[in-house]
């Protein structure tokens, strides 16, 4: 299956900080993910006027060509795989040769991402664990904080999760229901701090689950997921 992503060398996000990051198609979006299409941050905002660009097939390069891309990274490059989209498939599983190459090309590169794709299906969780420990980063994202721990119970990957959109404040205390740590993301109340300057969500091996509290335009619908509602 062709993919295109688009990929950006120097981001302009203020989030983000001046690192290498993609776009990937809008199929790639699992089914999986309870944002999708209904409160996705990507979905509105300047975020999703260059990802429209990406799905109307009018920015972005072949998967092939992305990959190189990837590969002429220099060693040691931080880079956020997918601003919007999520890792190569079909929305129910992981394309496991097209994600090798990926993982390939970033030898010696800190690249890292996000997905939303179901463990339970296919091959999914194996192709996850085998990028995550030949050093592409791949978090996993919960829903809430009982999703994370059932994540976490997993052991294939790190794990992510939505919050509610009050916990994003220097100080909050959170853990799971099971007793795992919460890392509230420094970025989303820190204005001094950037992926670039953290890097976490880069370090596959780490302890914490890092929380994003629900934001953007449809912050009330990520809110309502985040606090175990539908």
């Amino acid at each position: 299956m062709p993919y295109i992503v688009h990929f950006k060398k120097k981001s302009g996000n203020a989030k983000t900080g001046p690192i290498p990051v993609t776009m990937s198609e809008a199929k790639t979006c699992p089914d999986a993910c309870p944002l999708k299409g209904a409160g996705c941050y990507a979905e509105t905002g300047p975020v999703s006027w260059n990802w429209k660009k990406v799905k109307e097939g009018g920015e972005g390069d072949a998967w092939p060509a992305f990959v190189e891309k990837i590969a002429a990274l220099k060693p040691g490059t931080l880079w956020r795989h997918n601003i919007a989209g999520d890792l190569c498939g079909d929305g129910l599983t992981i394309d496991g040769p097209a994600l090798m190459q990926l993982v390939a090309a970033n030898a010696g590169k800190r690249g890292f991402t996000y997905t939303h794709y179901n463990p339970a299906l296919g091959r999914n969780a194996a192709r996850i664990a085998e990028a995550n420990a030949n050093g592409f980063t791949i978090n996993l994202s919960a829903n809430n904080l009982r999703h994370a721990d059932a994540l976490a119970g997993l052991a294939i990957g790190p794990v992510v999760t939505v919050l509610p959109a009050d916990a994003a404040r220097p100080g909050l205390k959170i853990t799971t229901p099971q007793g795992r740590k919460v890392t509230v993301c420094p970025a989303t109340y820190r204005d001094d701090v950037t992926c670039k300057s953290c890097g976490l969500c880069a370090i596959a091996t780490r302890e914490t689950i890092i929380g994003f509290p629900a934001h953007g335009v449809k912050a009330k619908r990520a809110d309502l997921i985040a606090r175990g509602g539908q």
